[in-house]
């Protein structure tokens, strides 16, 4: 075929698509189905043409030698939907119903094989892999139909989400069954249920694996890319053929699992790594790109219909009928008995009776079952009965589900309501209807005046007012109740934060790492305020001021190593977010003062505005707690800030001077170059300087006061300085051997088994009578504050006590002394005599003072104490 009758047929296709969408809607007709339609016709007189006039007889002719292969339709087609889907798709949603998305992506994948292919068998003369084999291609689902009614009459997202998420993942186990079951067919073994589930195992987590590598690979790359919306667009075109191809021919995995993963990866990675203007662009194009494939693929996989169903009879058309009862028999059991056992578990959200009545309808099968029967069909070693009945089988089973479930489908979301809005998304859009139609009035008025409108024309517009206000019920706001008012407006302003920090982003204010921290943590919040509403945010903000996994496990890193590059590192990104997050909290309480208090009332507003007010006081004490220690990095950032700020709103100034065409498109790029040059050195800083020596941290201990040089150096160098943060347990531990510690600046304090507490601080010791005695204490050490430390090790204390008497005998002396109180603590627990309360060693206590007991210098790694990572979490 010439490569210009190849363009010819392409092009008058993709004309002939353009035309569906809007045809469809007015038809009510589900997309997919008018594609089928549209493309069983062509199917059929693309074989009797010779009515045709020359252009129109020269397309169906180009059409009819079109060579349309089950590779086709894997290889150029499936990457672009998985991949557009995907990219589509909020991961976080996704997480939250991940369990039943598997459930119905996997375990209803294997029931629905095992169902139709025991029945078939049963009842038909085909062998029990060739019936197992068609189970396996009609069990996956195609979602495009489904998503395009959920769409149109305004389903909630959550619906949404269960289907198109069950349809990204159930094509991988159809694909890895279909290719377990064919590979037996033709060595003609028996089915194993191990080698069945292990080939499935493989394939799935090691597409998945393959999958994460991609996607990570490209985000790293799309940083290289920035600045060219092109190369980033390209960029993911490539990634999506890449990985399906990778996995599938190289790697021996499943492909469709591989670009899925690839897809959630860019989509959730890339609206930081790239710049939000190309991020659009990249949705846009992707839209695009699958809208194509989409139409293309459909219209192909009809145009087959009449071939595949040419020999059908009646024997066959009463399988189709078993089939699709038994299919639809088999999700019932999936929806209806494991889907509310997942919920009864506590396993996900329960999924309510009307969604699941969707989920059983909204099974339909589209162009990748076709795809797999024609792969069939291409098989030789294959019999031609097996593939006969495969090919019409799978045929009508589409169909069937084409024009049953999809035309009911509309009618059965509008049964159940759910394509209305629930009362009290209802209520809150009549009053913010009320109220800005309120404004608008006066609005409208004031050009009215300002324009020479005359008051006729001004009463009409005013009739449409009074009519628009009168048809809503003005009164149903007040008929909520307080929590839920609450409720509203705690997720308004979750999802207002999320905005703010986008625009943060997109005026680039951060940097992508910043951001992707920034916008992850407000989603959980935003989700904890969904799930709980007041109290859930008021749990939420204490876990979003806790130490991220990174500085935990540098603070980790630290204590064993000394290693401080990443420490800093992790600090000063704490240091950075603390920082955005105050400022971005005090403009969500103007943002609720000024905008939802209207929506809500006075009395809810200052509820939300109460729990957000407790946020700011907590994210303002964590953060003074480190300008405090680290005044210097914190004017960068603030002076940085101020940069960025301004270089923000020059480059608005100069577009908005570019779009009143006040300044012509070389200007303004001279003009921007300025504008970095300008403000980009105000940002450079050499980062966060937590560097401590120990012959610096020494100075301020007042133990080693009086010790000459030689003595000081000794110390110095087996003295390990450490840097704890504001609620982390100290551990008294290095590995298998105790520890000391002396605090040369900040605070810690000791949780003794009693109840009470000591506080030490500069210049104190604590965890000197493990050593000294050989033996544990049960007692928790706490850092009050960025507390610099110096360690020091039982070998090397053991040794300093040997080589330096004049140490050894300052230690001596505190040991003895908080000696006494170990030994009054030990009588008063064996009962010998009653317990007198010891002055506590305090800030302002000396080493010789006697301590409150026990010996409030230890702390047992092995007595019952939290987990050292929980604790390293409320910030001071």
């Amino acid at each position: 075929m010439k490569i210009g009758f190849l363009v010819f047929g392409l092009a008058g296709l993709l004309a002939l698509i353009s035309f569906m969408p809007p045809l469809a809607g007015r038809l009510r007709l589900p997309y997919s189905v008018l594609l089928a339609i549209v493309g069983f016709v062509l199917g059929v007189i693309i074989h009797v043409h010779g009515w045709a006039p020359g252009v129109v007889a020269d397309f169906l002719d180009s059409l009819q030698h079109f060579d349309i292969s089950s590779e086709t339709f894997l290889f150029v087609f499936l990457p672009v939907l998985l991949f557009e889907a995907a990219l589509a798709m909020n991961i976080r949603r996704l997480l939250d119903d991940i369990s039943p998305i598997l459930v119905m992506a996997i375990v209803a994948v294997v029931v629905c094989t095992v169902a139709v292919g025991f029945s078939l068998a049963a009842i038909s003369p085909y062998g029990l892999i060739v019936c197992l084999m068609l189970g396996a291609i009609v069990a996956t689902t195609d979602p495009v139909a489904v998503v395009g009614i959920f769409r149109e009459v305004g389903a909630p997202r959550r619906l949404t989400t269960l289907v198109e998420g069950e349809s990204l993942f159930n094509d991988a186990a159809s694909i890895a069954l279909y290719s377990v079951l064919l590979s037996m067919l033709f060595s003609g073994g028996t089915p194993s249920v191990t080698k069945v589930l292990g080939s499935f195992l493989f394939s799935f987590i090691g597409g998945g694996l393959a999958g994460l590598a991609m996607g990570r690979l490209a985000s790293a790359l799309f940083r290289w890319l920035r600045g060219w919306p092109a190369a980033e667009v390209t960029l993911t075109v490539a990634l999506a053929y890449l990985t399906f191809f990778a996995a599938e021919h190289y790697l021996g995995v499943s492909g469709v699992v591989a670009t899925v993963i690839a897809g959630l990866v860019v989509g959730s990675n890339g609206r930081t790594r790239m710049s939000p203007t190309t991020f659009e662009q990249l949705e846009g194009a992707w839209a695009q790109f699958g809208f194509w494939a989409n139409s293309l693929i459909f219209l192909f996989a009809a145009m087959l219909i009449p071939r595949m169903m040419a020999e059908i009879t009646w024997m066959e058309v009463l399988l189709i009928l078993v089939v699709f009862i038994v299919t639809l028999a088999a999700r019932a059991i999936i929806i209806y008995g494991l889907l509310p056992l997942l919920g009864r578990l506590r396993l996900s959200t329960q999924v309510s009776r009307s969604y699941r009545a969707v989920m059983l309808l909204g099974g339909l099968r589209g162009a990748v079952s076709l795809a797999l029967a024609l792969a069939v069909t291409e098989q030789p070693a294959v019999p031609h009965e097996a593939r006969q009945f495969i090919a019409v089988a799978t045929t009508g089973f589409v169909l069937m589900t084409l024009f049953i479930n999809g035309l009911t489908l509309r009618p059965l979301i509008a049964r159940l309501g759910l394509n209305q809005l629930s009362p009290v998304d209802r209520t809150l859009r009549d009053q913010a209807q009320v109220v800005e139609l309120e404004a608008l009035r006066l609005r409208i008025d004031e050009i009215a005046r300002h324009e020479n409108i005359g008051q006729e024309v001004l009463d009409r517009l005013g009739a449409v007012f009074d009519a628009s206000q009168t048809s809503m019920d003005t009164a149903q706001v007040h008929q909520l109740s307080q929590d839920q008012k609450v409720t509203v407006g705690m997720g308004i302003l979750a999802g207002r934060e999320e905005e703010m920090f986008f625009e943060t982003l997109k005026a680039q204010m951060v940097d992508w790492r910043t951001a992707e921290s920034l916008l992850a943590r407000s989603e959980r919040l935003g989700d904890a305020v969904r799930a709980g509403g007041l109290a859930g945010f008021e749990s939420a903000i204490d876990g979003d001021l806790r130490y991220s996994h990174g500085l935990r496990l540098a603070l980790r890193l630290h204590h064993l190593t000394g290693w401080q590059f990443w420490l800093a590192r992790e600090l000063a990104q704490r240091f950075t977010n603390l920082m955005f997050k105050w400022a971005v909290a005090r403009r969500l309480i103007q943002f609720a003062r000024t905008d939802v208090q209207p929506l809500l009332g006075a009395e809810v507003t200052d509820i939300i505005i109460a729990a957000h007010q407790r946020r700011l006081t907590l994210l303002e004490g964590a953060l003074q707690a480190m300008t405090l220690q680290y005044p210097g990095y914190a004017h960068h950032l603030q002076e940085a800030y101020l940069a960025r700020m301004a270089r923000s709103m020059e480059r608005m100034r100069y577009r908005d001077m570019l779009a009143q065409n006040l300044i012509s498109g070389e200007t303004y790029s001279d003009l921007i170059q300025q504008v970095d040059t300008r403000w980009g050195p105000l940002e450079k800083h050499s980062g966060l300087d937590i560097t401590m020596s120990a012959a610096t941290l020494v100075q301020r201990v007042a133990l080693f006061e009086g010790l000459d040089e030689a003595t000081m150096a000794a110390i110095c160098r087996v003295l390990k300085p450490r840097l704890a943060v504001p609620g982390q347990d100290i551990p008294m531990r290095n590995g298998r051997s105790r520890a000391m510690y002396f605090v040369a600046s900040g605070a810690v304090v000791l949780d003794l088994p009693d109840g009470t507490s000591a506080e030490l601080g500069s210049g104190q010791i604590f965890g000197e009578m493990a050593l000294a005695m050989d033996r544990d204490f049960e007692a928790r050490v706490r850092s009050l504050g960025y507390s610099r430390l110096l360690m020091l090790q039982e070998k090397d204390f053991k040794r300093l006590q040997r080589q330096f008497p004049e140490l050894r005998d300052k230690i001596d002396a505190i040991v003895r002394q908080r000696a006494r109180a170990v030994e009054v603590w030990e009588q008063f627990k064996s009962g010998q005599r009653q317990y007198e309360p010891l002055p506590p060693l305090g800030r302002d206590a000396t080493p010789g003072d006697v301590v409150q007991s026990p010996a409030p210098d230890q702390a047992d790694p092995e007595g019952p104490r939290p987990d050292p990572d929980e604790q390293v979490g409320a910030a001071s």
